[in-house]
């Protein structure tokens, strides 16, 4: 008799930083509840996370200590997976983005997604910072939120109203790492092209019935607003190689 097969893909926390009761208790623990009751009541289940080693919040930690960012993937990750043994979280598999595997699945996905069309190239402003010498990309500007106001929003979105932003919609934006204001210089990236998945994504999701009627109600709102295209490459040097010719300079 096969059984029903249960995927349980939980938050993976960035390795710049430890853990606190709000990772515990938003996303931990609830997960390893129904882990272990589907796996009482006869489910298969795979229930797996990770570091996530990769991206600006490791490179702003690792200047700010003037370590290499490796050092402090290293460190944390070696704590988060304390952490989950020390709480008995019964992760089948806790892994990390700086492996040879994680590197290799993102590039044949990379590659096959661009091959296929849903990447494509196109030219954009990025704020620059000029006494940094240095694009500014997701976490190293910050500004004020042009939706709520709140004056600690990210380059990537606001922590206060959760809106996903673009850099050139903060007000006032300024370089995380010096306060001056930068400029917006020309440069090129990839893009994903998330708009051509809307009407998909709206079929996909109409016999989602077991979803929480709220989460699935939530979920159709934020796809009917429109899904925009979003960069998915970055000026930075700590990452995963791009594997498309013309932007090996980019993670």
């Amino acid at each position: 008799m096969n059984k029903d097969k249960i995927f349980i893909g939980v938050a993976w926390p960035y390795a710049n930083g430890s853990l606190h009761l709000g990772h515990l208790a938003g996303c931990y623990l609830p997960a390893d509840i129904f882990a272990r009751y589907s796996r009482m009541t006869g489910k298969d289940v795979l229930m797996v996370s990770g570091s996530d080693e990769h991206g600006t919040p490791i490179t702003i930690t690792a200047s700010n200590e003037g370590v290499t960012p490796q050092e402090i993937v290293d460190r944390y990750h070696r704590e988060h997976t304390e952490n989950m043994k020390t709480l008995g979280i019964s992760f089948d598999l806790f892994t990390r983005t700086t492996t040879e595997n994680h590197k290799k699945v993102v590039q044949d996905m990379f590659k096959t997604l661009y091959d296929k069309g849903y990447i494509y190239a196109k030219e954009d402003e990025a704020f620059y910072c000029e006494h940094c010498k240095r694009f500014l990309p997701d976490r190293y500007i910050e500004g004020t939120c042009p939706y709520c106001g709140s004056r600690n929003a990210r380059g990537d979105q606001c922590d206060e109203c959760g809106k996903l932003l673009d850099p050139k919609d903060l007000i006032e934006p300024k370089c995380k790492l010096c306060g001056n204001t930068p400029v917006l210089r020309k440069t090129r990236h990839l893009f994903f092209a998330l708009s051509q998945f809307e009407e998909k994504l709206l079929t996909w999701m109409k016999d989602k019935n077991h979803w929480r009627p709220n989460v699935k109600k939530f979920t159709e709102n934020w796809i009917k607003n429109g899904l925009k295209d979003r960069a998915i490459t970055r000026d930075i040097d700590w990452g995963i190689p791009v594997p498309v010719e013309g932007f090996e300079d980019k993670r």
